[in-house]
């Protein structure tokens, strides 16, 4: 089969956009807001309409209020002047012909005090996550966290109402709520640091309320297929947050009220290591096919693929779309590149979160 018959350049509708292909720019840290005021750059601008032919950009996670901060250089979109930023970046993806979703972030528990005016972290309960934080000096241990009350919970959805609603002024075309990892909708989720007594702990419908709470929120900022959620379900962290028994009933009880949603996508991050005799080893044998048989909508997979196998996924029916995150760092054509078969080039990990345009805007073009 040649290149441009394969499934992932084939285009694809979803809610009111159609991507021209099925090849996602997945959201990925690159610490370049290099500026007290968190604020998205020109730099960053070039960055990502150098990559505009993706069928969708997923940006790097944007901080949601000055509460939400837990690492260093990452911008925000809760002030003026990060909306005029991020105005920038949608601008001009779009006159490169792209499709951008912000991912918005709130790293909760897993902050540090140097980003929070000398206050600790708020966190589901007052369990250290027993993760680090990237600072100006340096990785710190995180701290064990004042547990939120319920008007600080109200607050905090507010907040993404808030960054929603910047978004939408910035221009994006959607939203991907950050669920992932050991960050605060997750840490709501797991009963490692979620022992709350109240309607936010306890079962799986109460410590999954958060997460539901904050997408009824900003579905009104961006309905019709226009908001997608990312989960790794299957990540095993360094710290309190590891998949356990409930993790699978969780994710059945999550997929089966998303289904009642109009989400753009729910996009899944599959496992780095073999399954077998932990809690999940359900999923060892088919992983993204068991959340295939469970989704009804648009199911985006990301797991370090390449063109055969992302192209192997979209033919078994297992994923609509795939994202792709280190080849478009090196590669800001990596479409075209698997189009016509052309070679990729190589990442310099080095500066993956550091530094300007080296290791970042400054990857060309294949020169055929």
């Amino acid at each position: 089969m040649k290149p441009q018959q394969q499934p992932l350049l084939t285009s694809y509708t979803m809610g009111a956009l159609t991507l021209p292909n099925r090849v996602v720019m997945a959201a990925m840290t690159r610490a370049r807001a290099t500026n007290a005021e968190l604020t998205p750059t020109p730099l960053m601008a070039t960055y990502y309409a150098q990559r505009a032919s993706a069928g969708l950009i997923l940006t790097e996670s944007a901080w949601v209020s000055q509460r939400a901060v837990g690492f260093l250089n990452i911008p925000g979109i809760y002030s003026p002047e990060q909306v005029s930023g991020w105005k920038t970046v949608t601008e001009s993806v779009h006159q490169a012909g792209g499709r951008i979703f912000l991912q918005l972030v709130h790293s909760g528990a897993v902050s540090h005090p140097v980003y929070l005016n000398g206050e600790l972290p708020l966190g589901p309960s007052a369990i250290n996550p027993n993760e680090q934080v990237y600072t100006p000096t340096g990785f710190e241990e995180t701290m064990t966290p004042q547990a939120y009350t319920l008007d600080q919970i109200r607050a905090t959805v507010e907040e993404f109402t808030l960054a929603a609603q910047n978004a939408l002024a910035a221009g994006f075309d959607g939203l991907e709520l950050h669920a992932q990892l050991f960050t605060l909708i997750p840490q709501f989720m797991s009963p490692a640091t979620n022992q709350r007594t109240d309607d936010y702990g306890g079962s799986i419908e109460n410590r999954c309320r958060l997460l539901f709470t904050i997408l009824d929120a900003v579905l009104e900022v961006f309905p019709n297929r226009r908001v997608g959620v990312k989960f790794t379900p299957a990540a095993f962290n360094r710290g309190t947050i590891q998949p356990d028994e409930s993790t699978v009933p969780t994710f059945a009880y999550i997929l089966d009220r998303l289904n009642t949603y109009e989400l753009a996508f729910v996009e899944i991050v599959g496992p780095r290591l073999d399954l077998s005799g932990t809690p999940l080893a359900d999923w060892q044998a088919d992983f993204f096919g068991w959340f295939r048989a469970r989704y009804n909508g648009t199911l985006m997979a990301n797991l370090g693929f390449g063109f055969e196998t992302g192209n192997q996924l979209i033919a078994s029916g297992k994923a609509d779309l795939v994202s792709f995150a280190l080849p478009f760092v090196a590669n800001p054509d990596l479409v075209a590149r698997y189009r016509h078969g052309w070679p990729l080039a190589t990442a310099d990990p080095g500066t993956f979160y550091a530094g300007n345009e080296r290791g970042y805007s400054d990857y060309t073009t294949f020169q055929a």
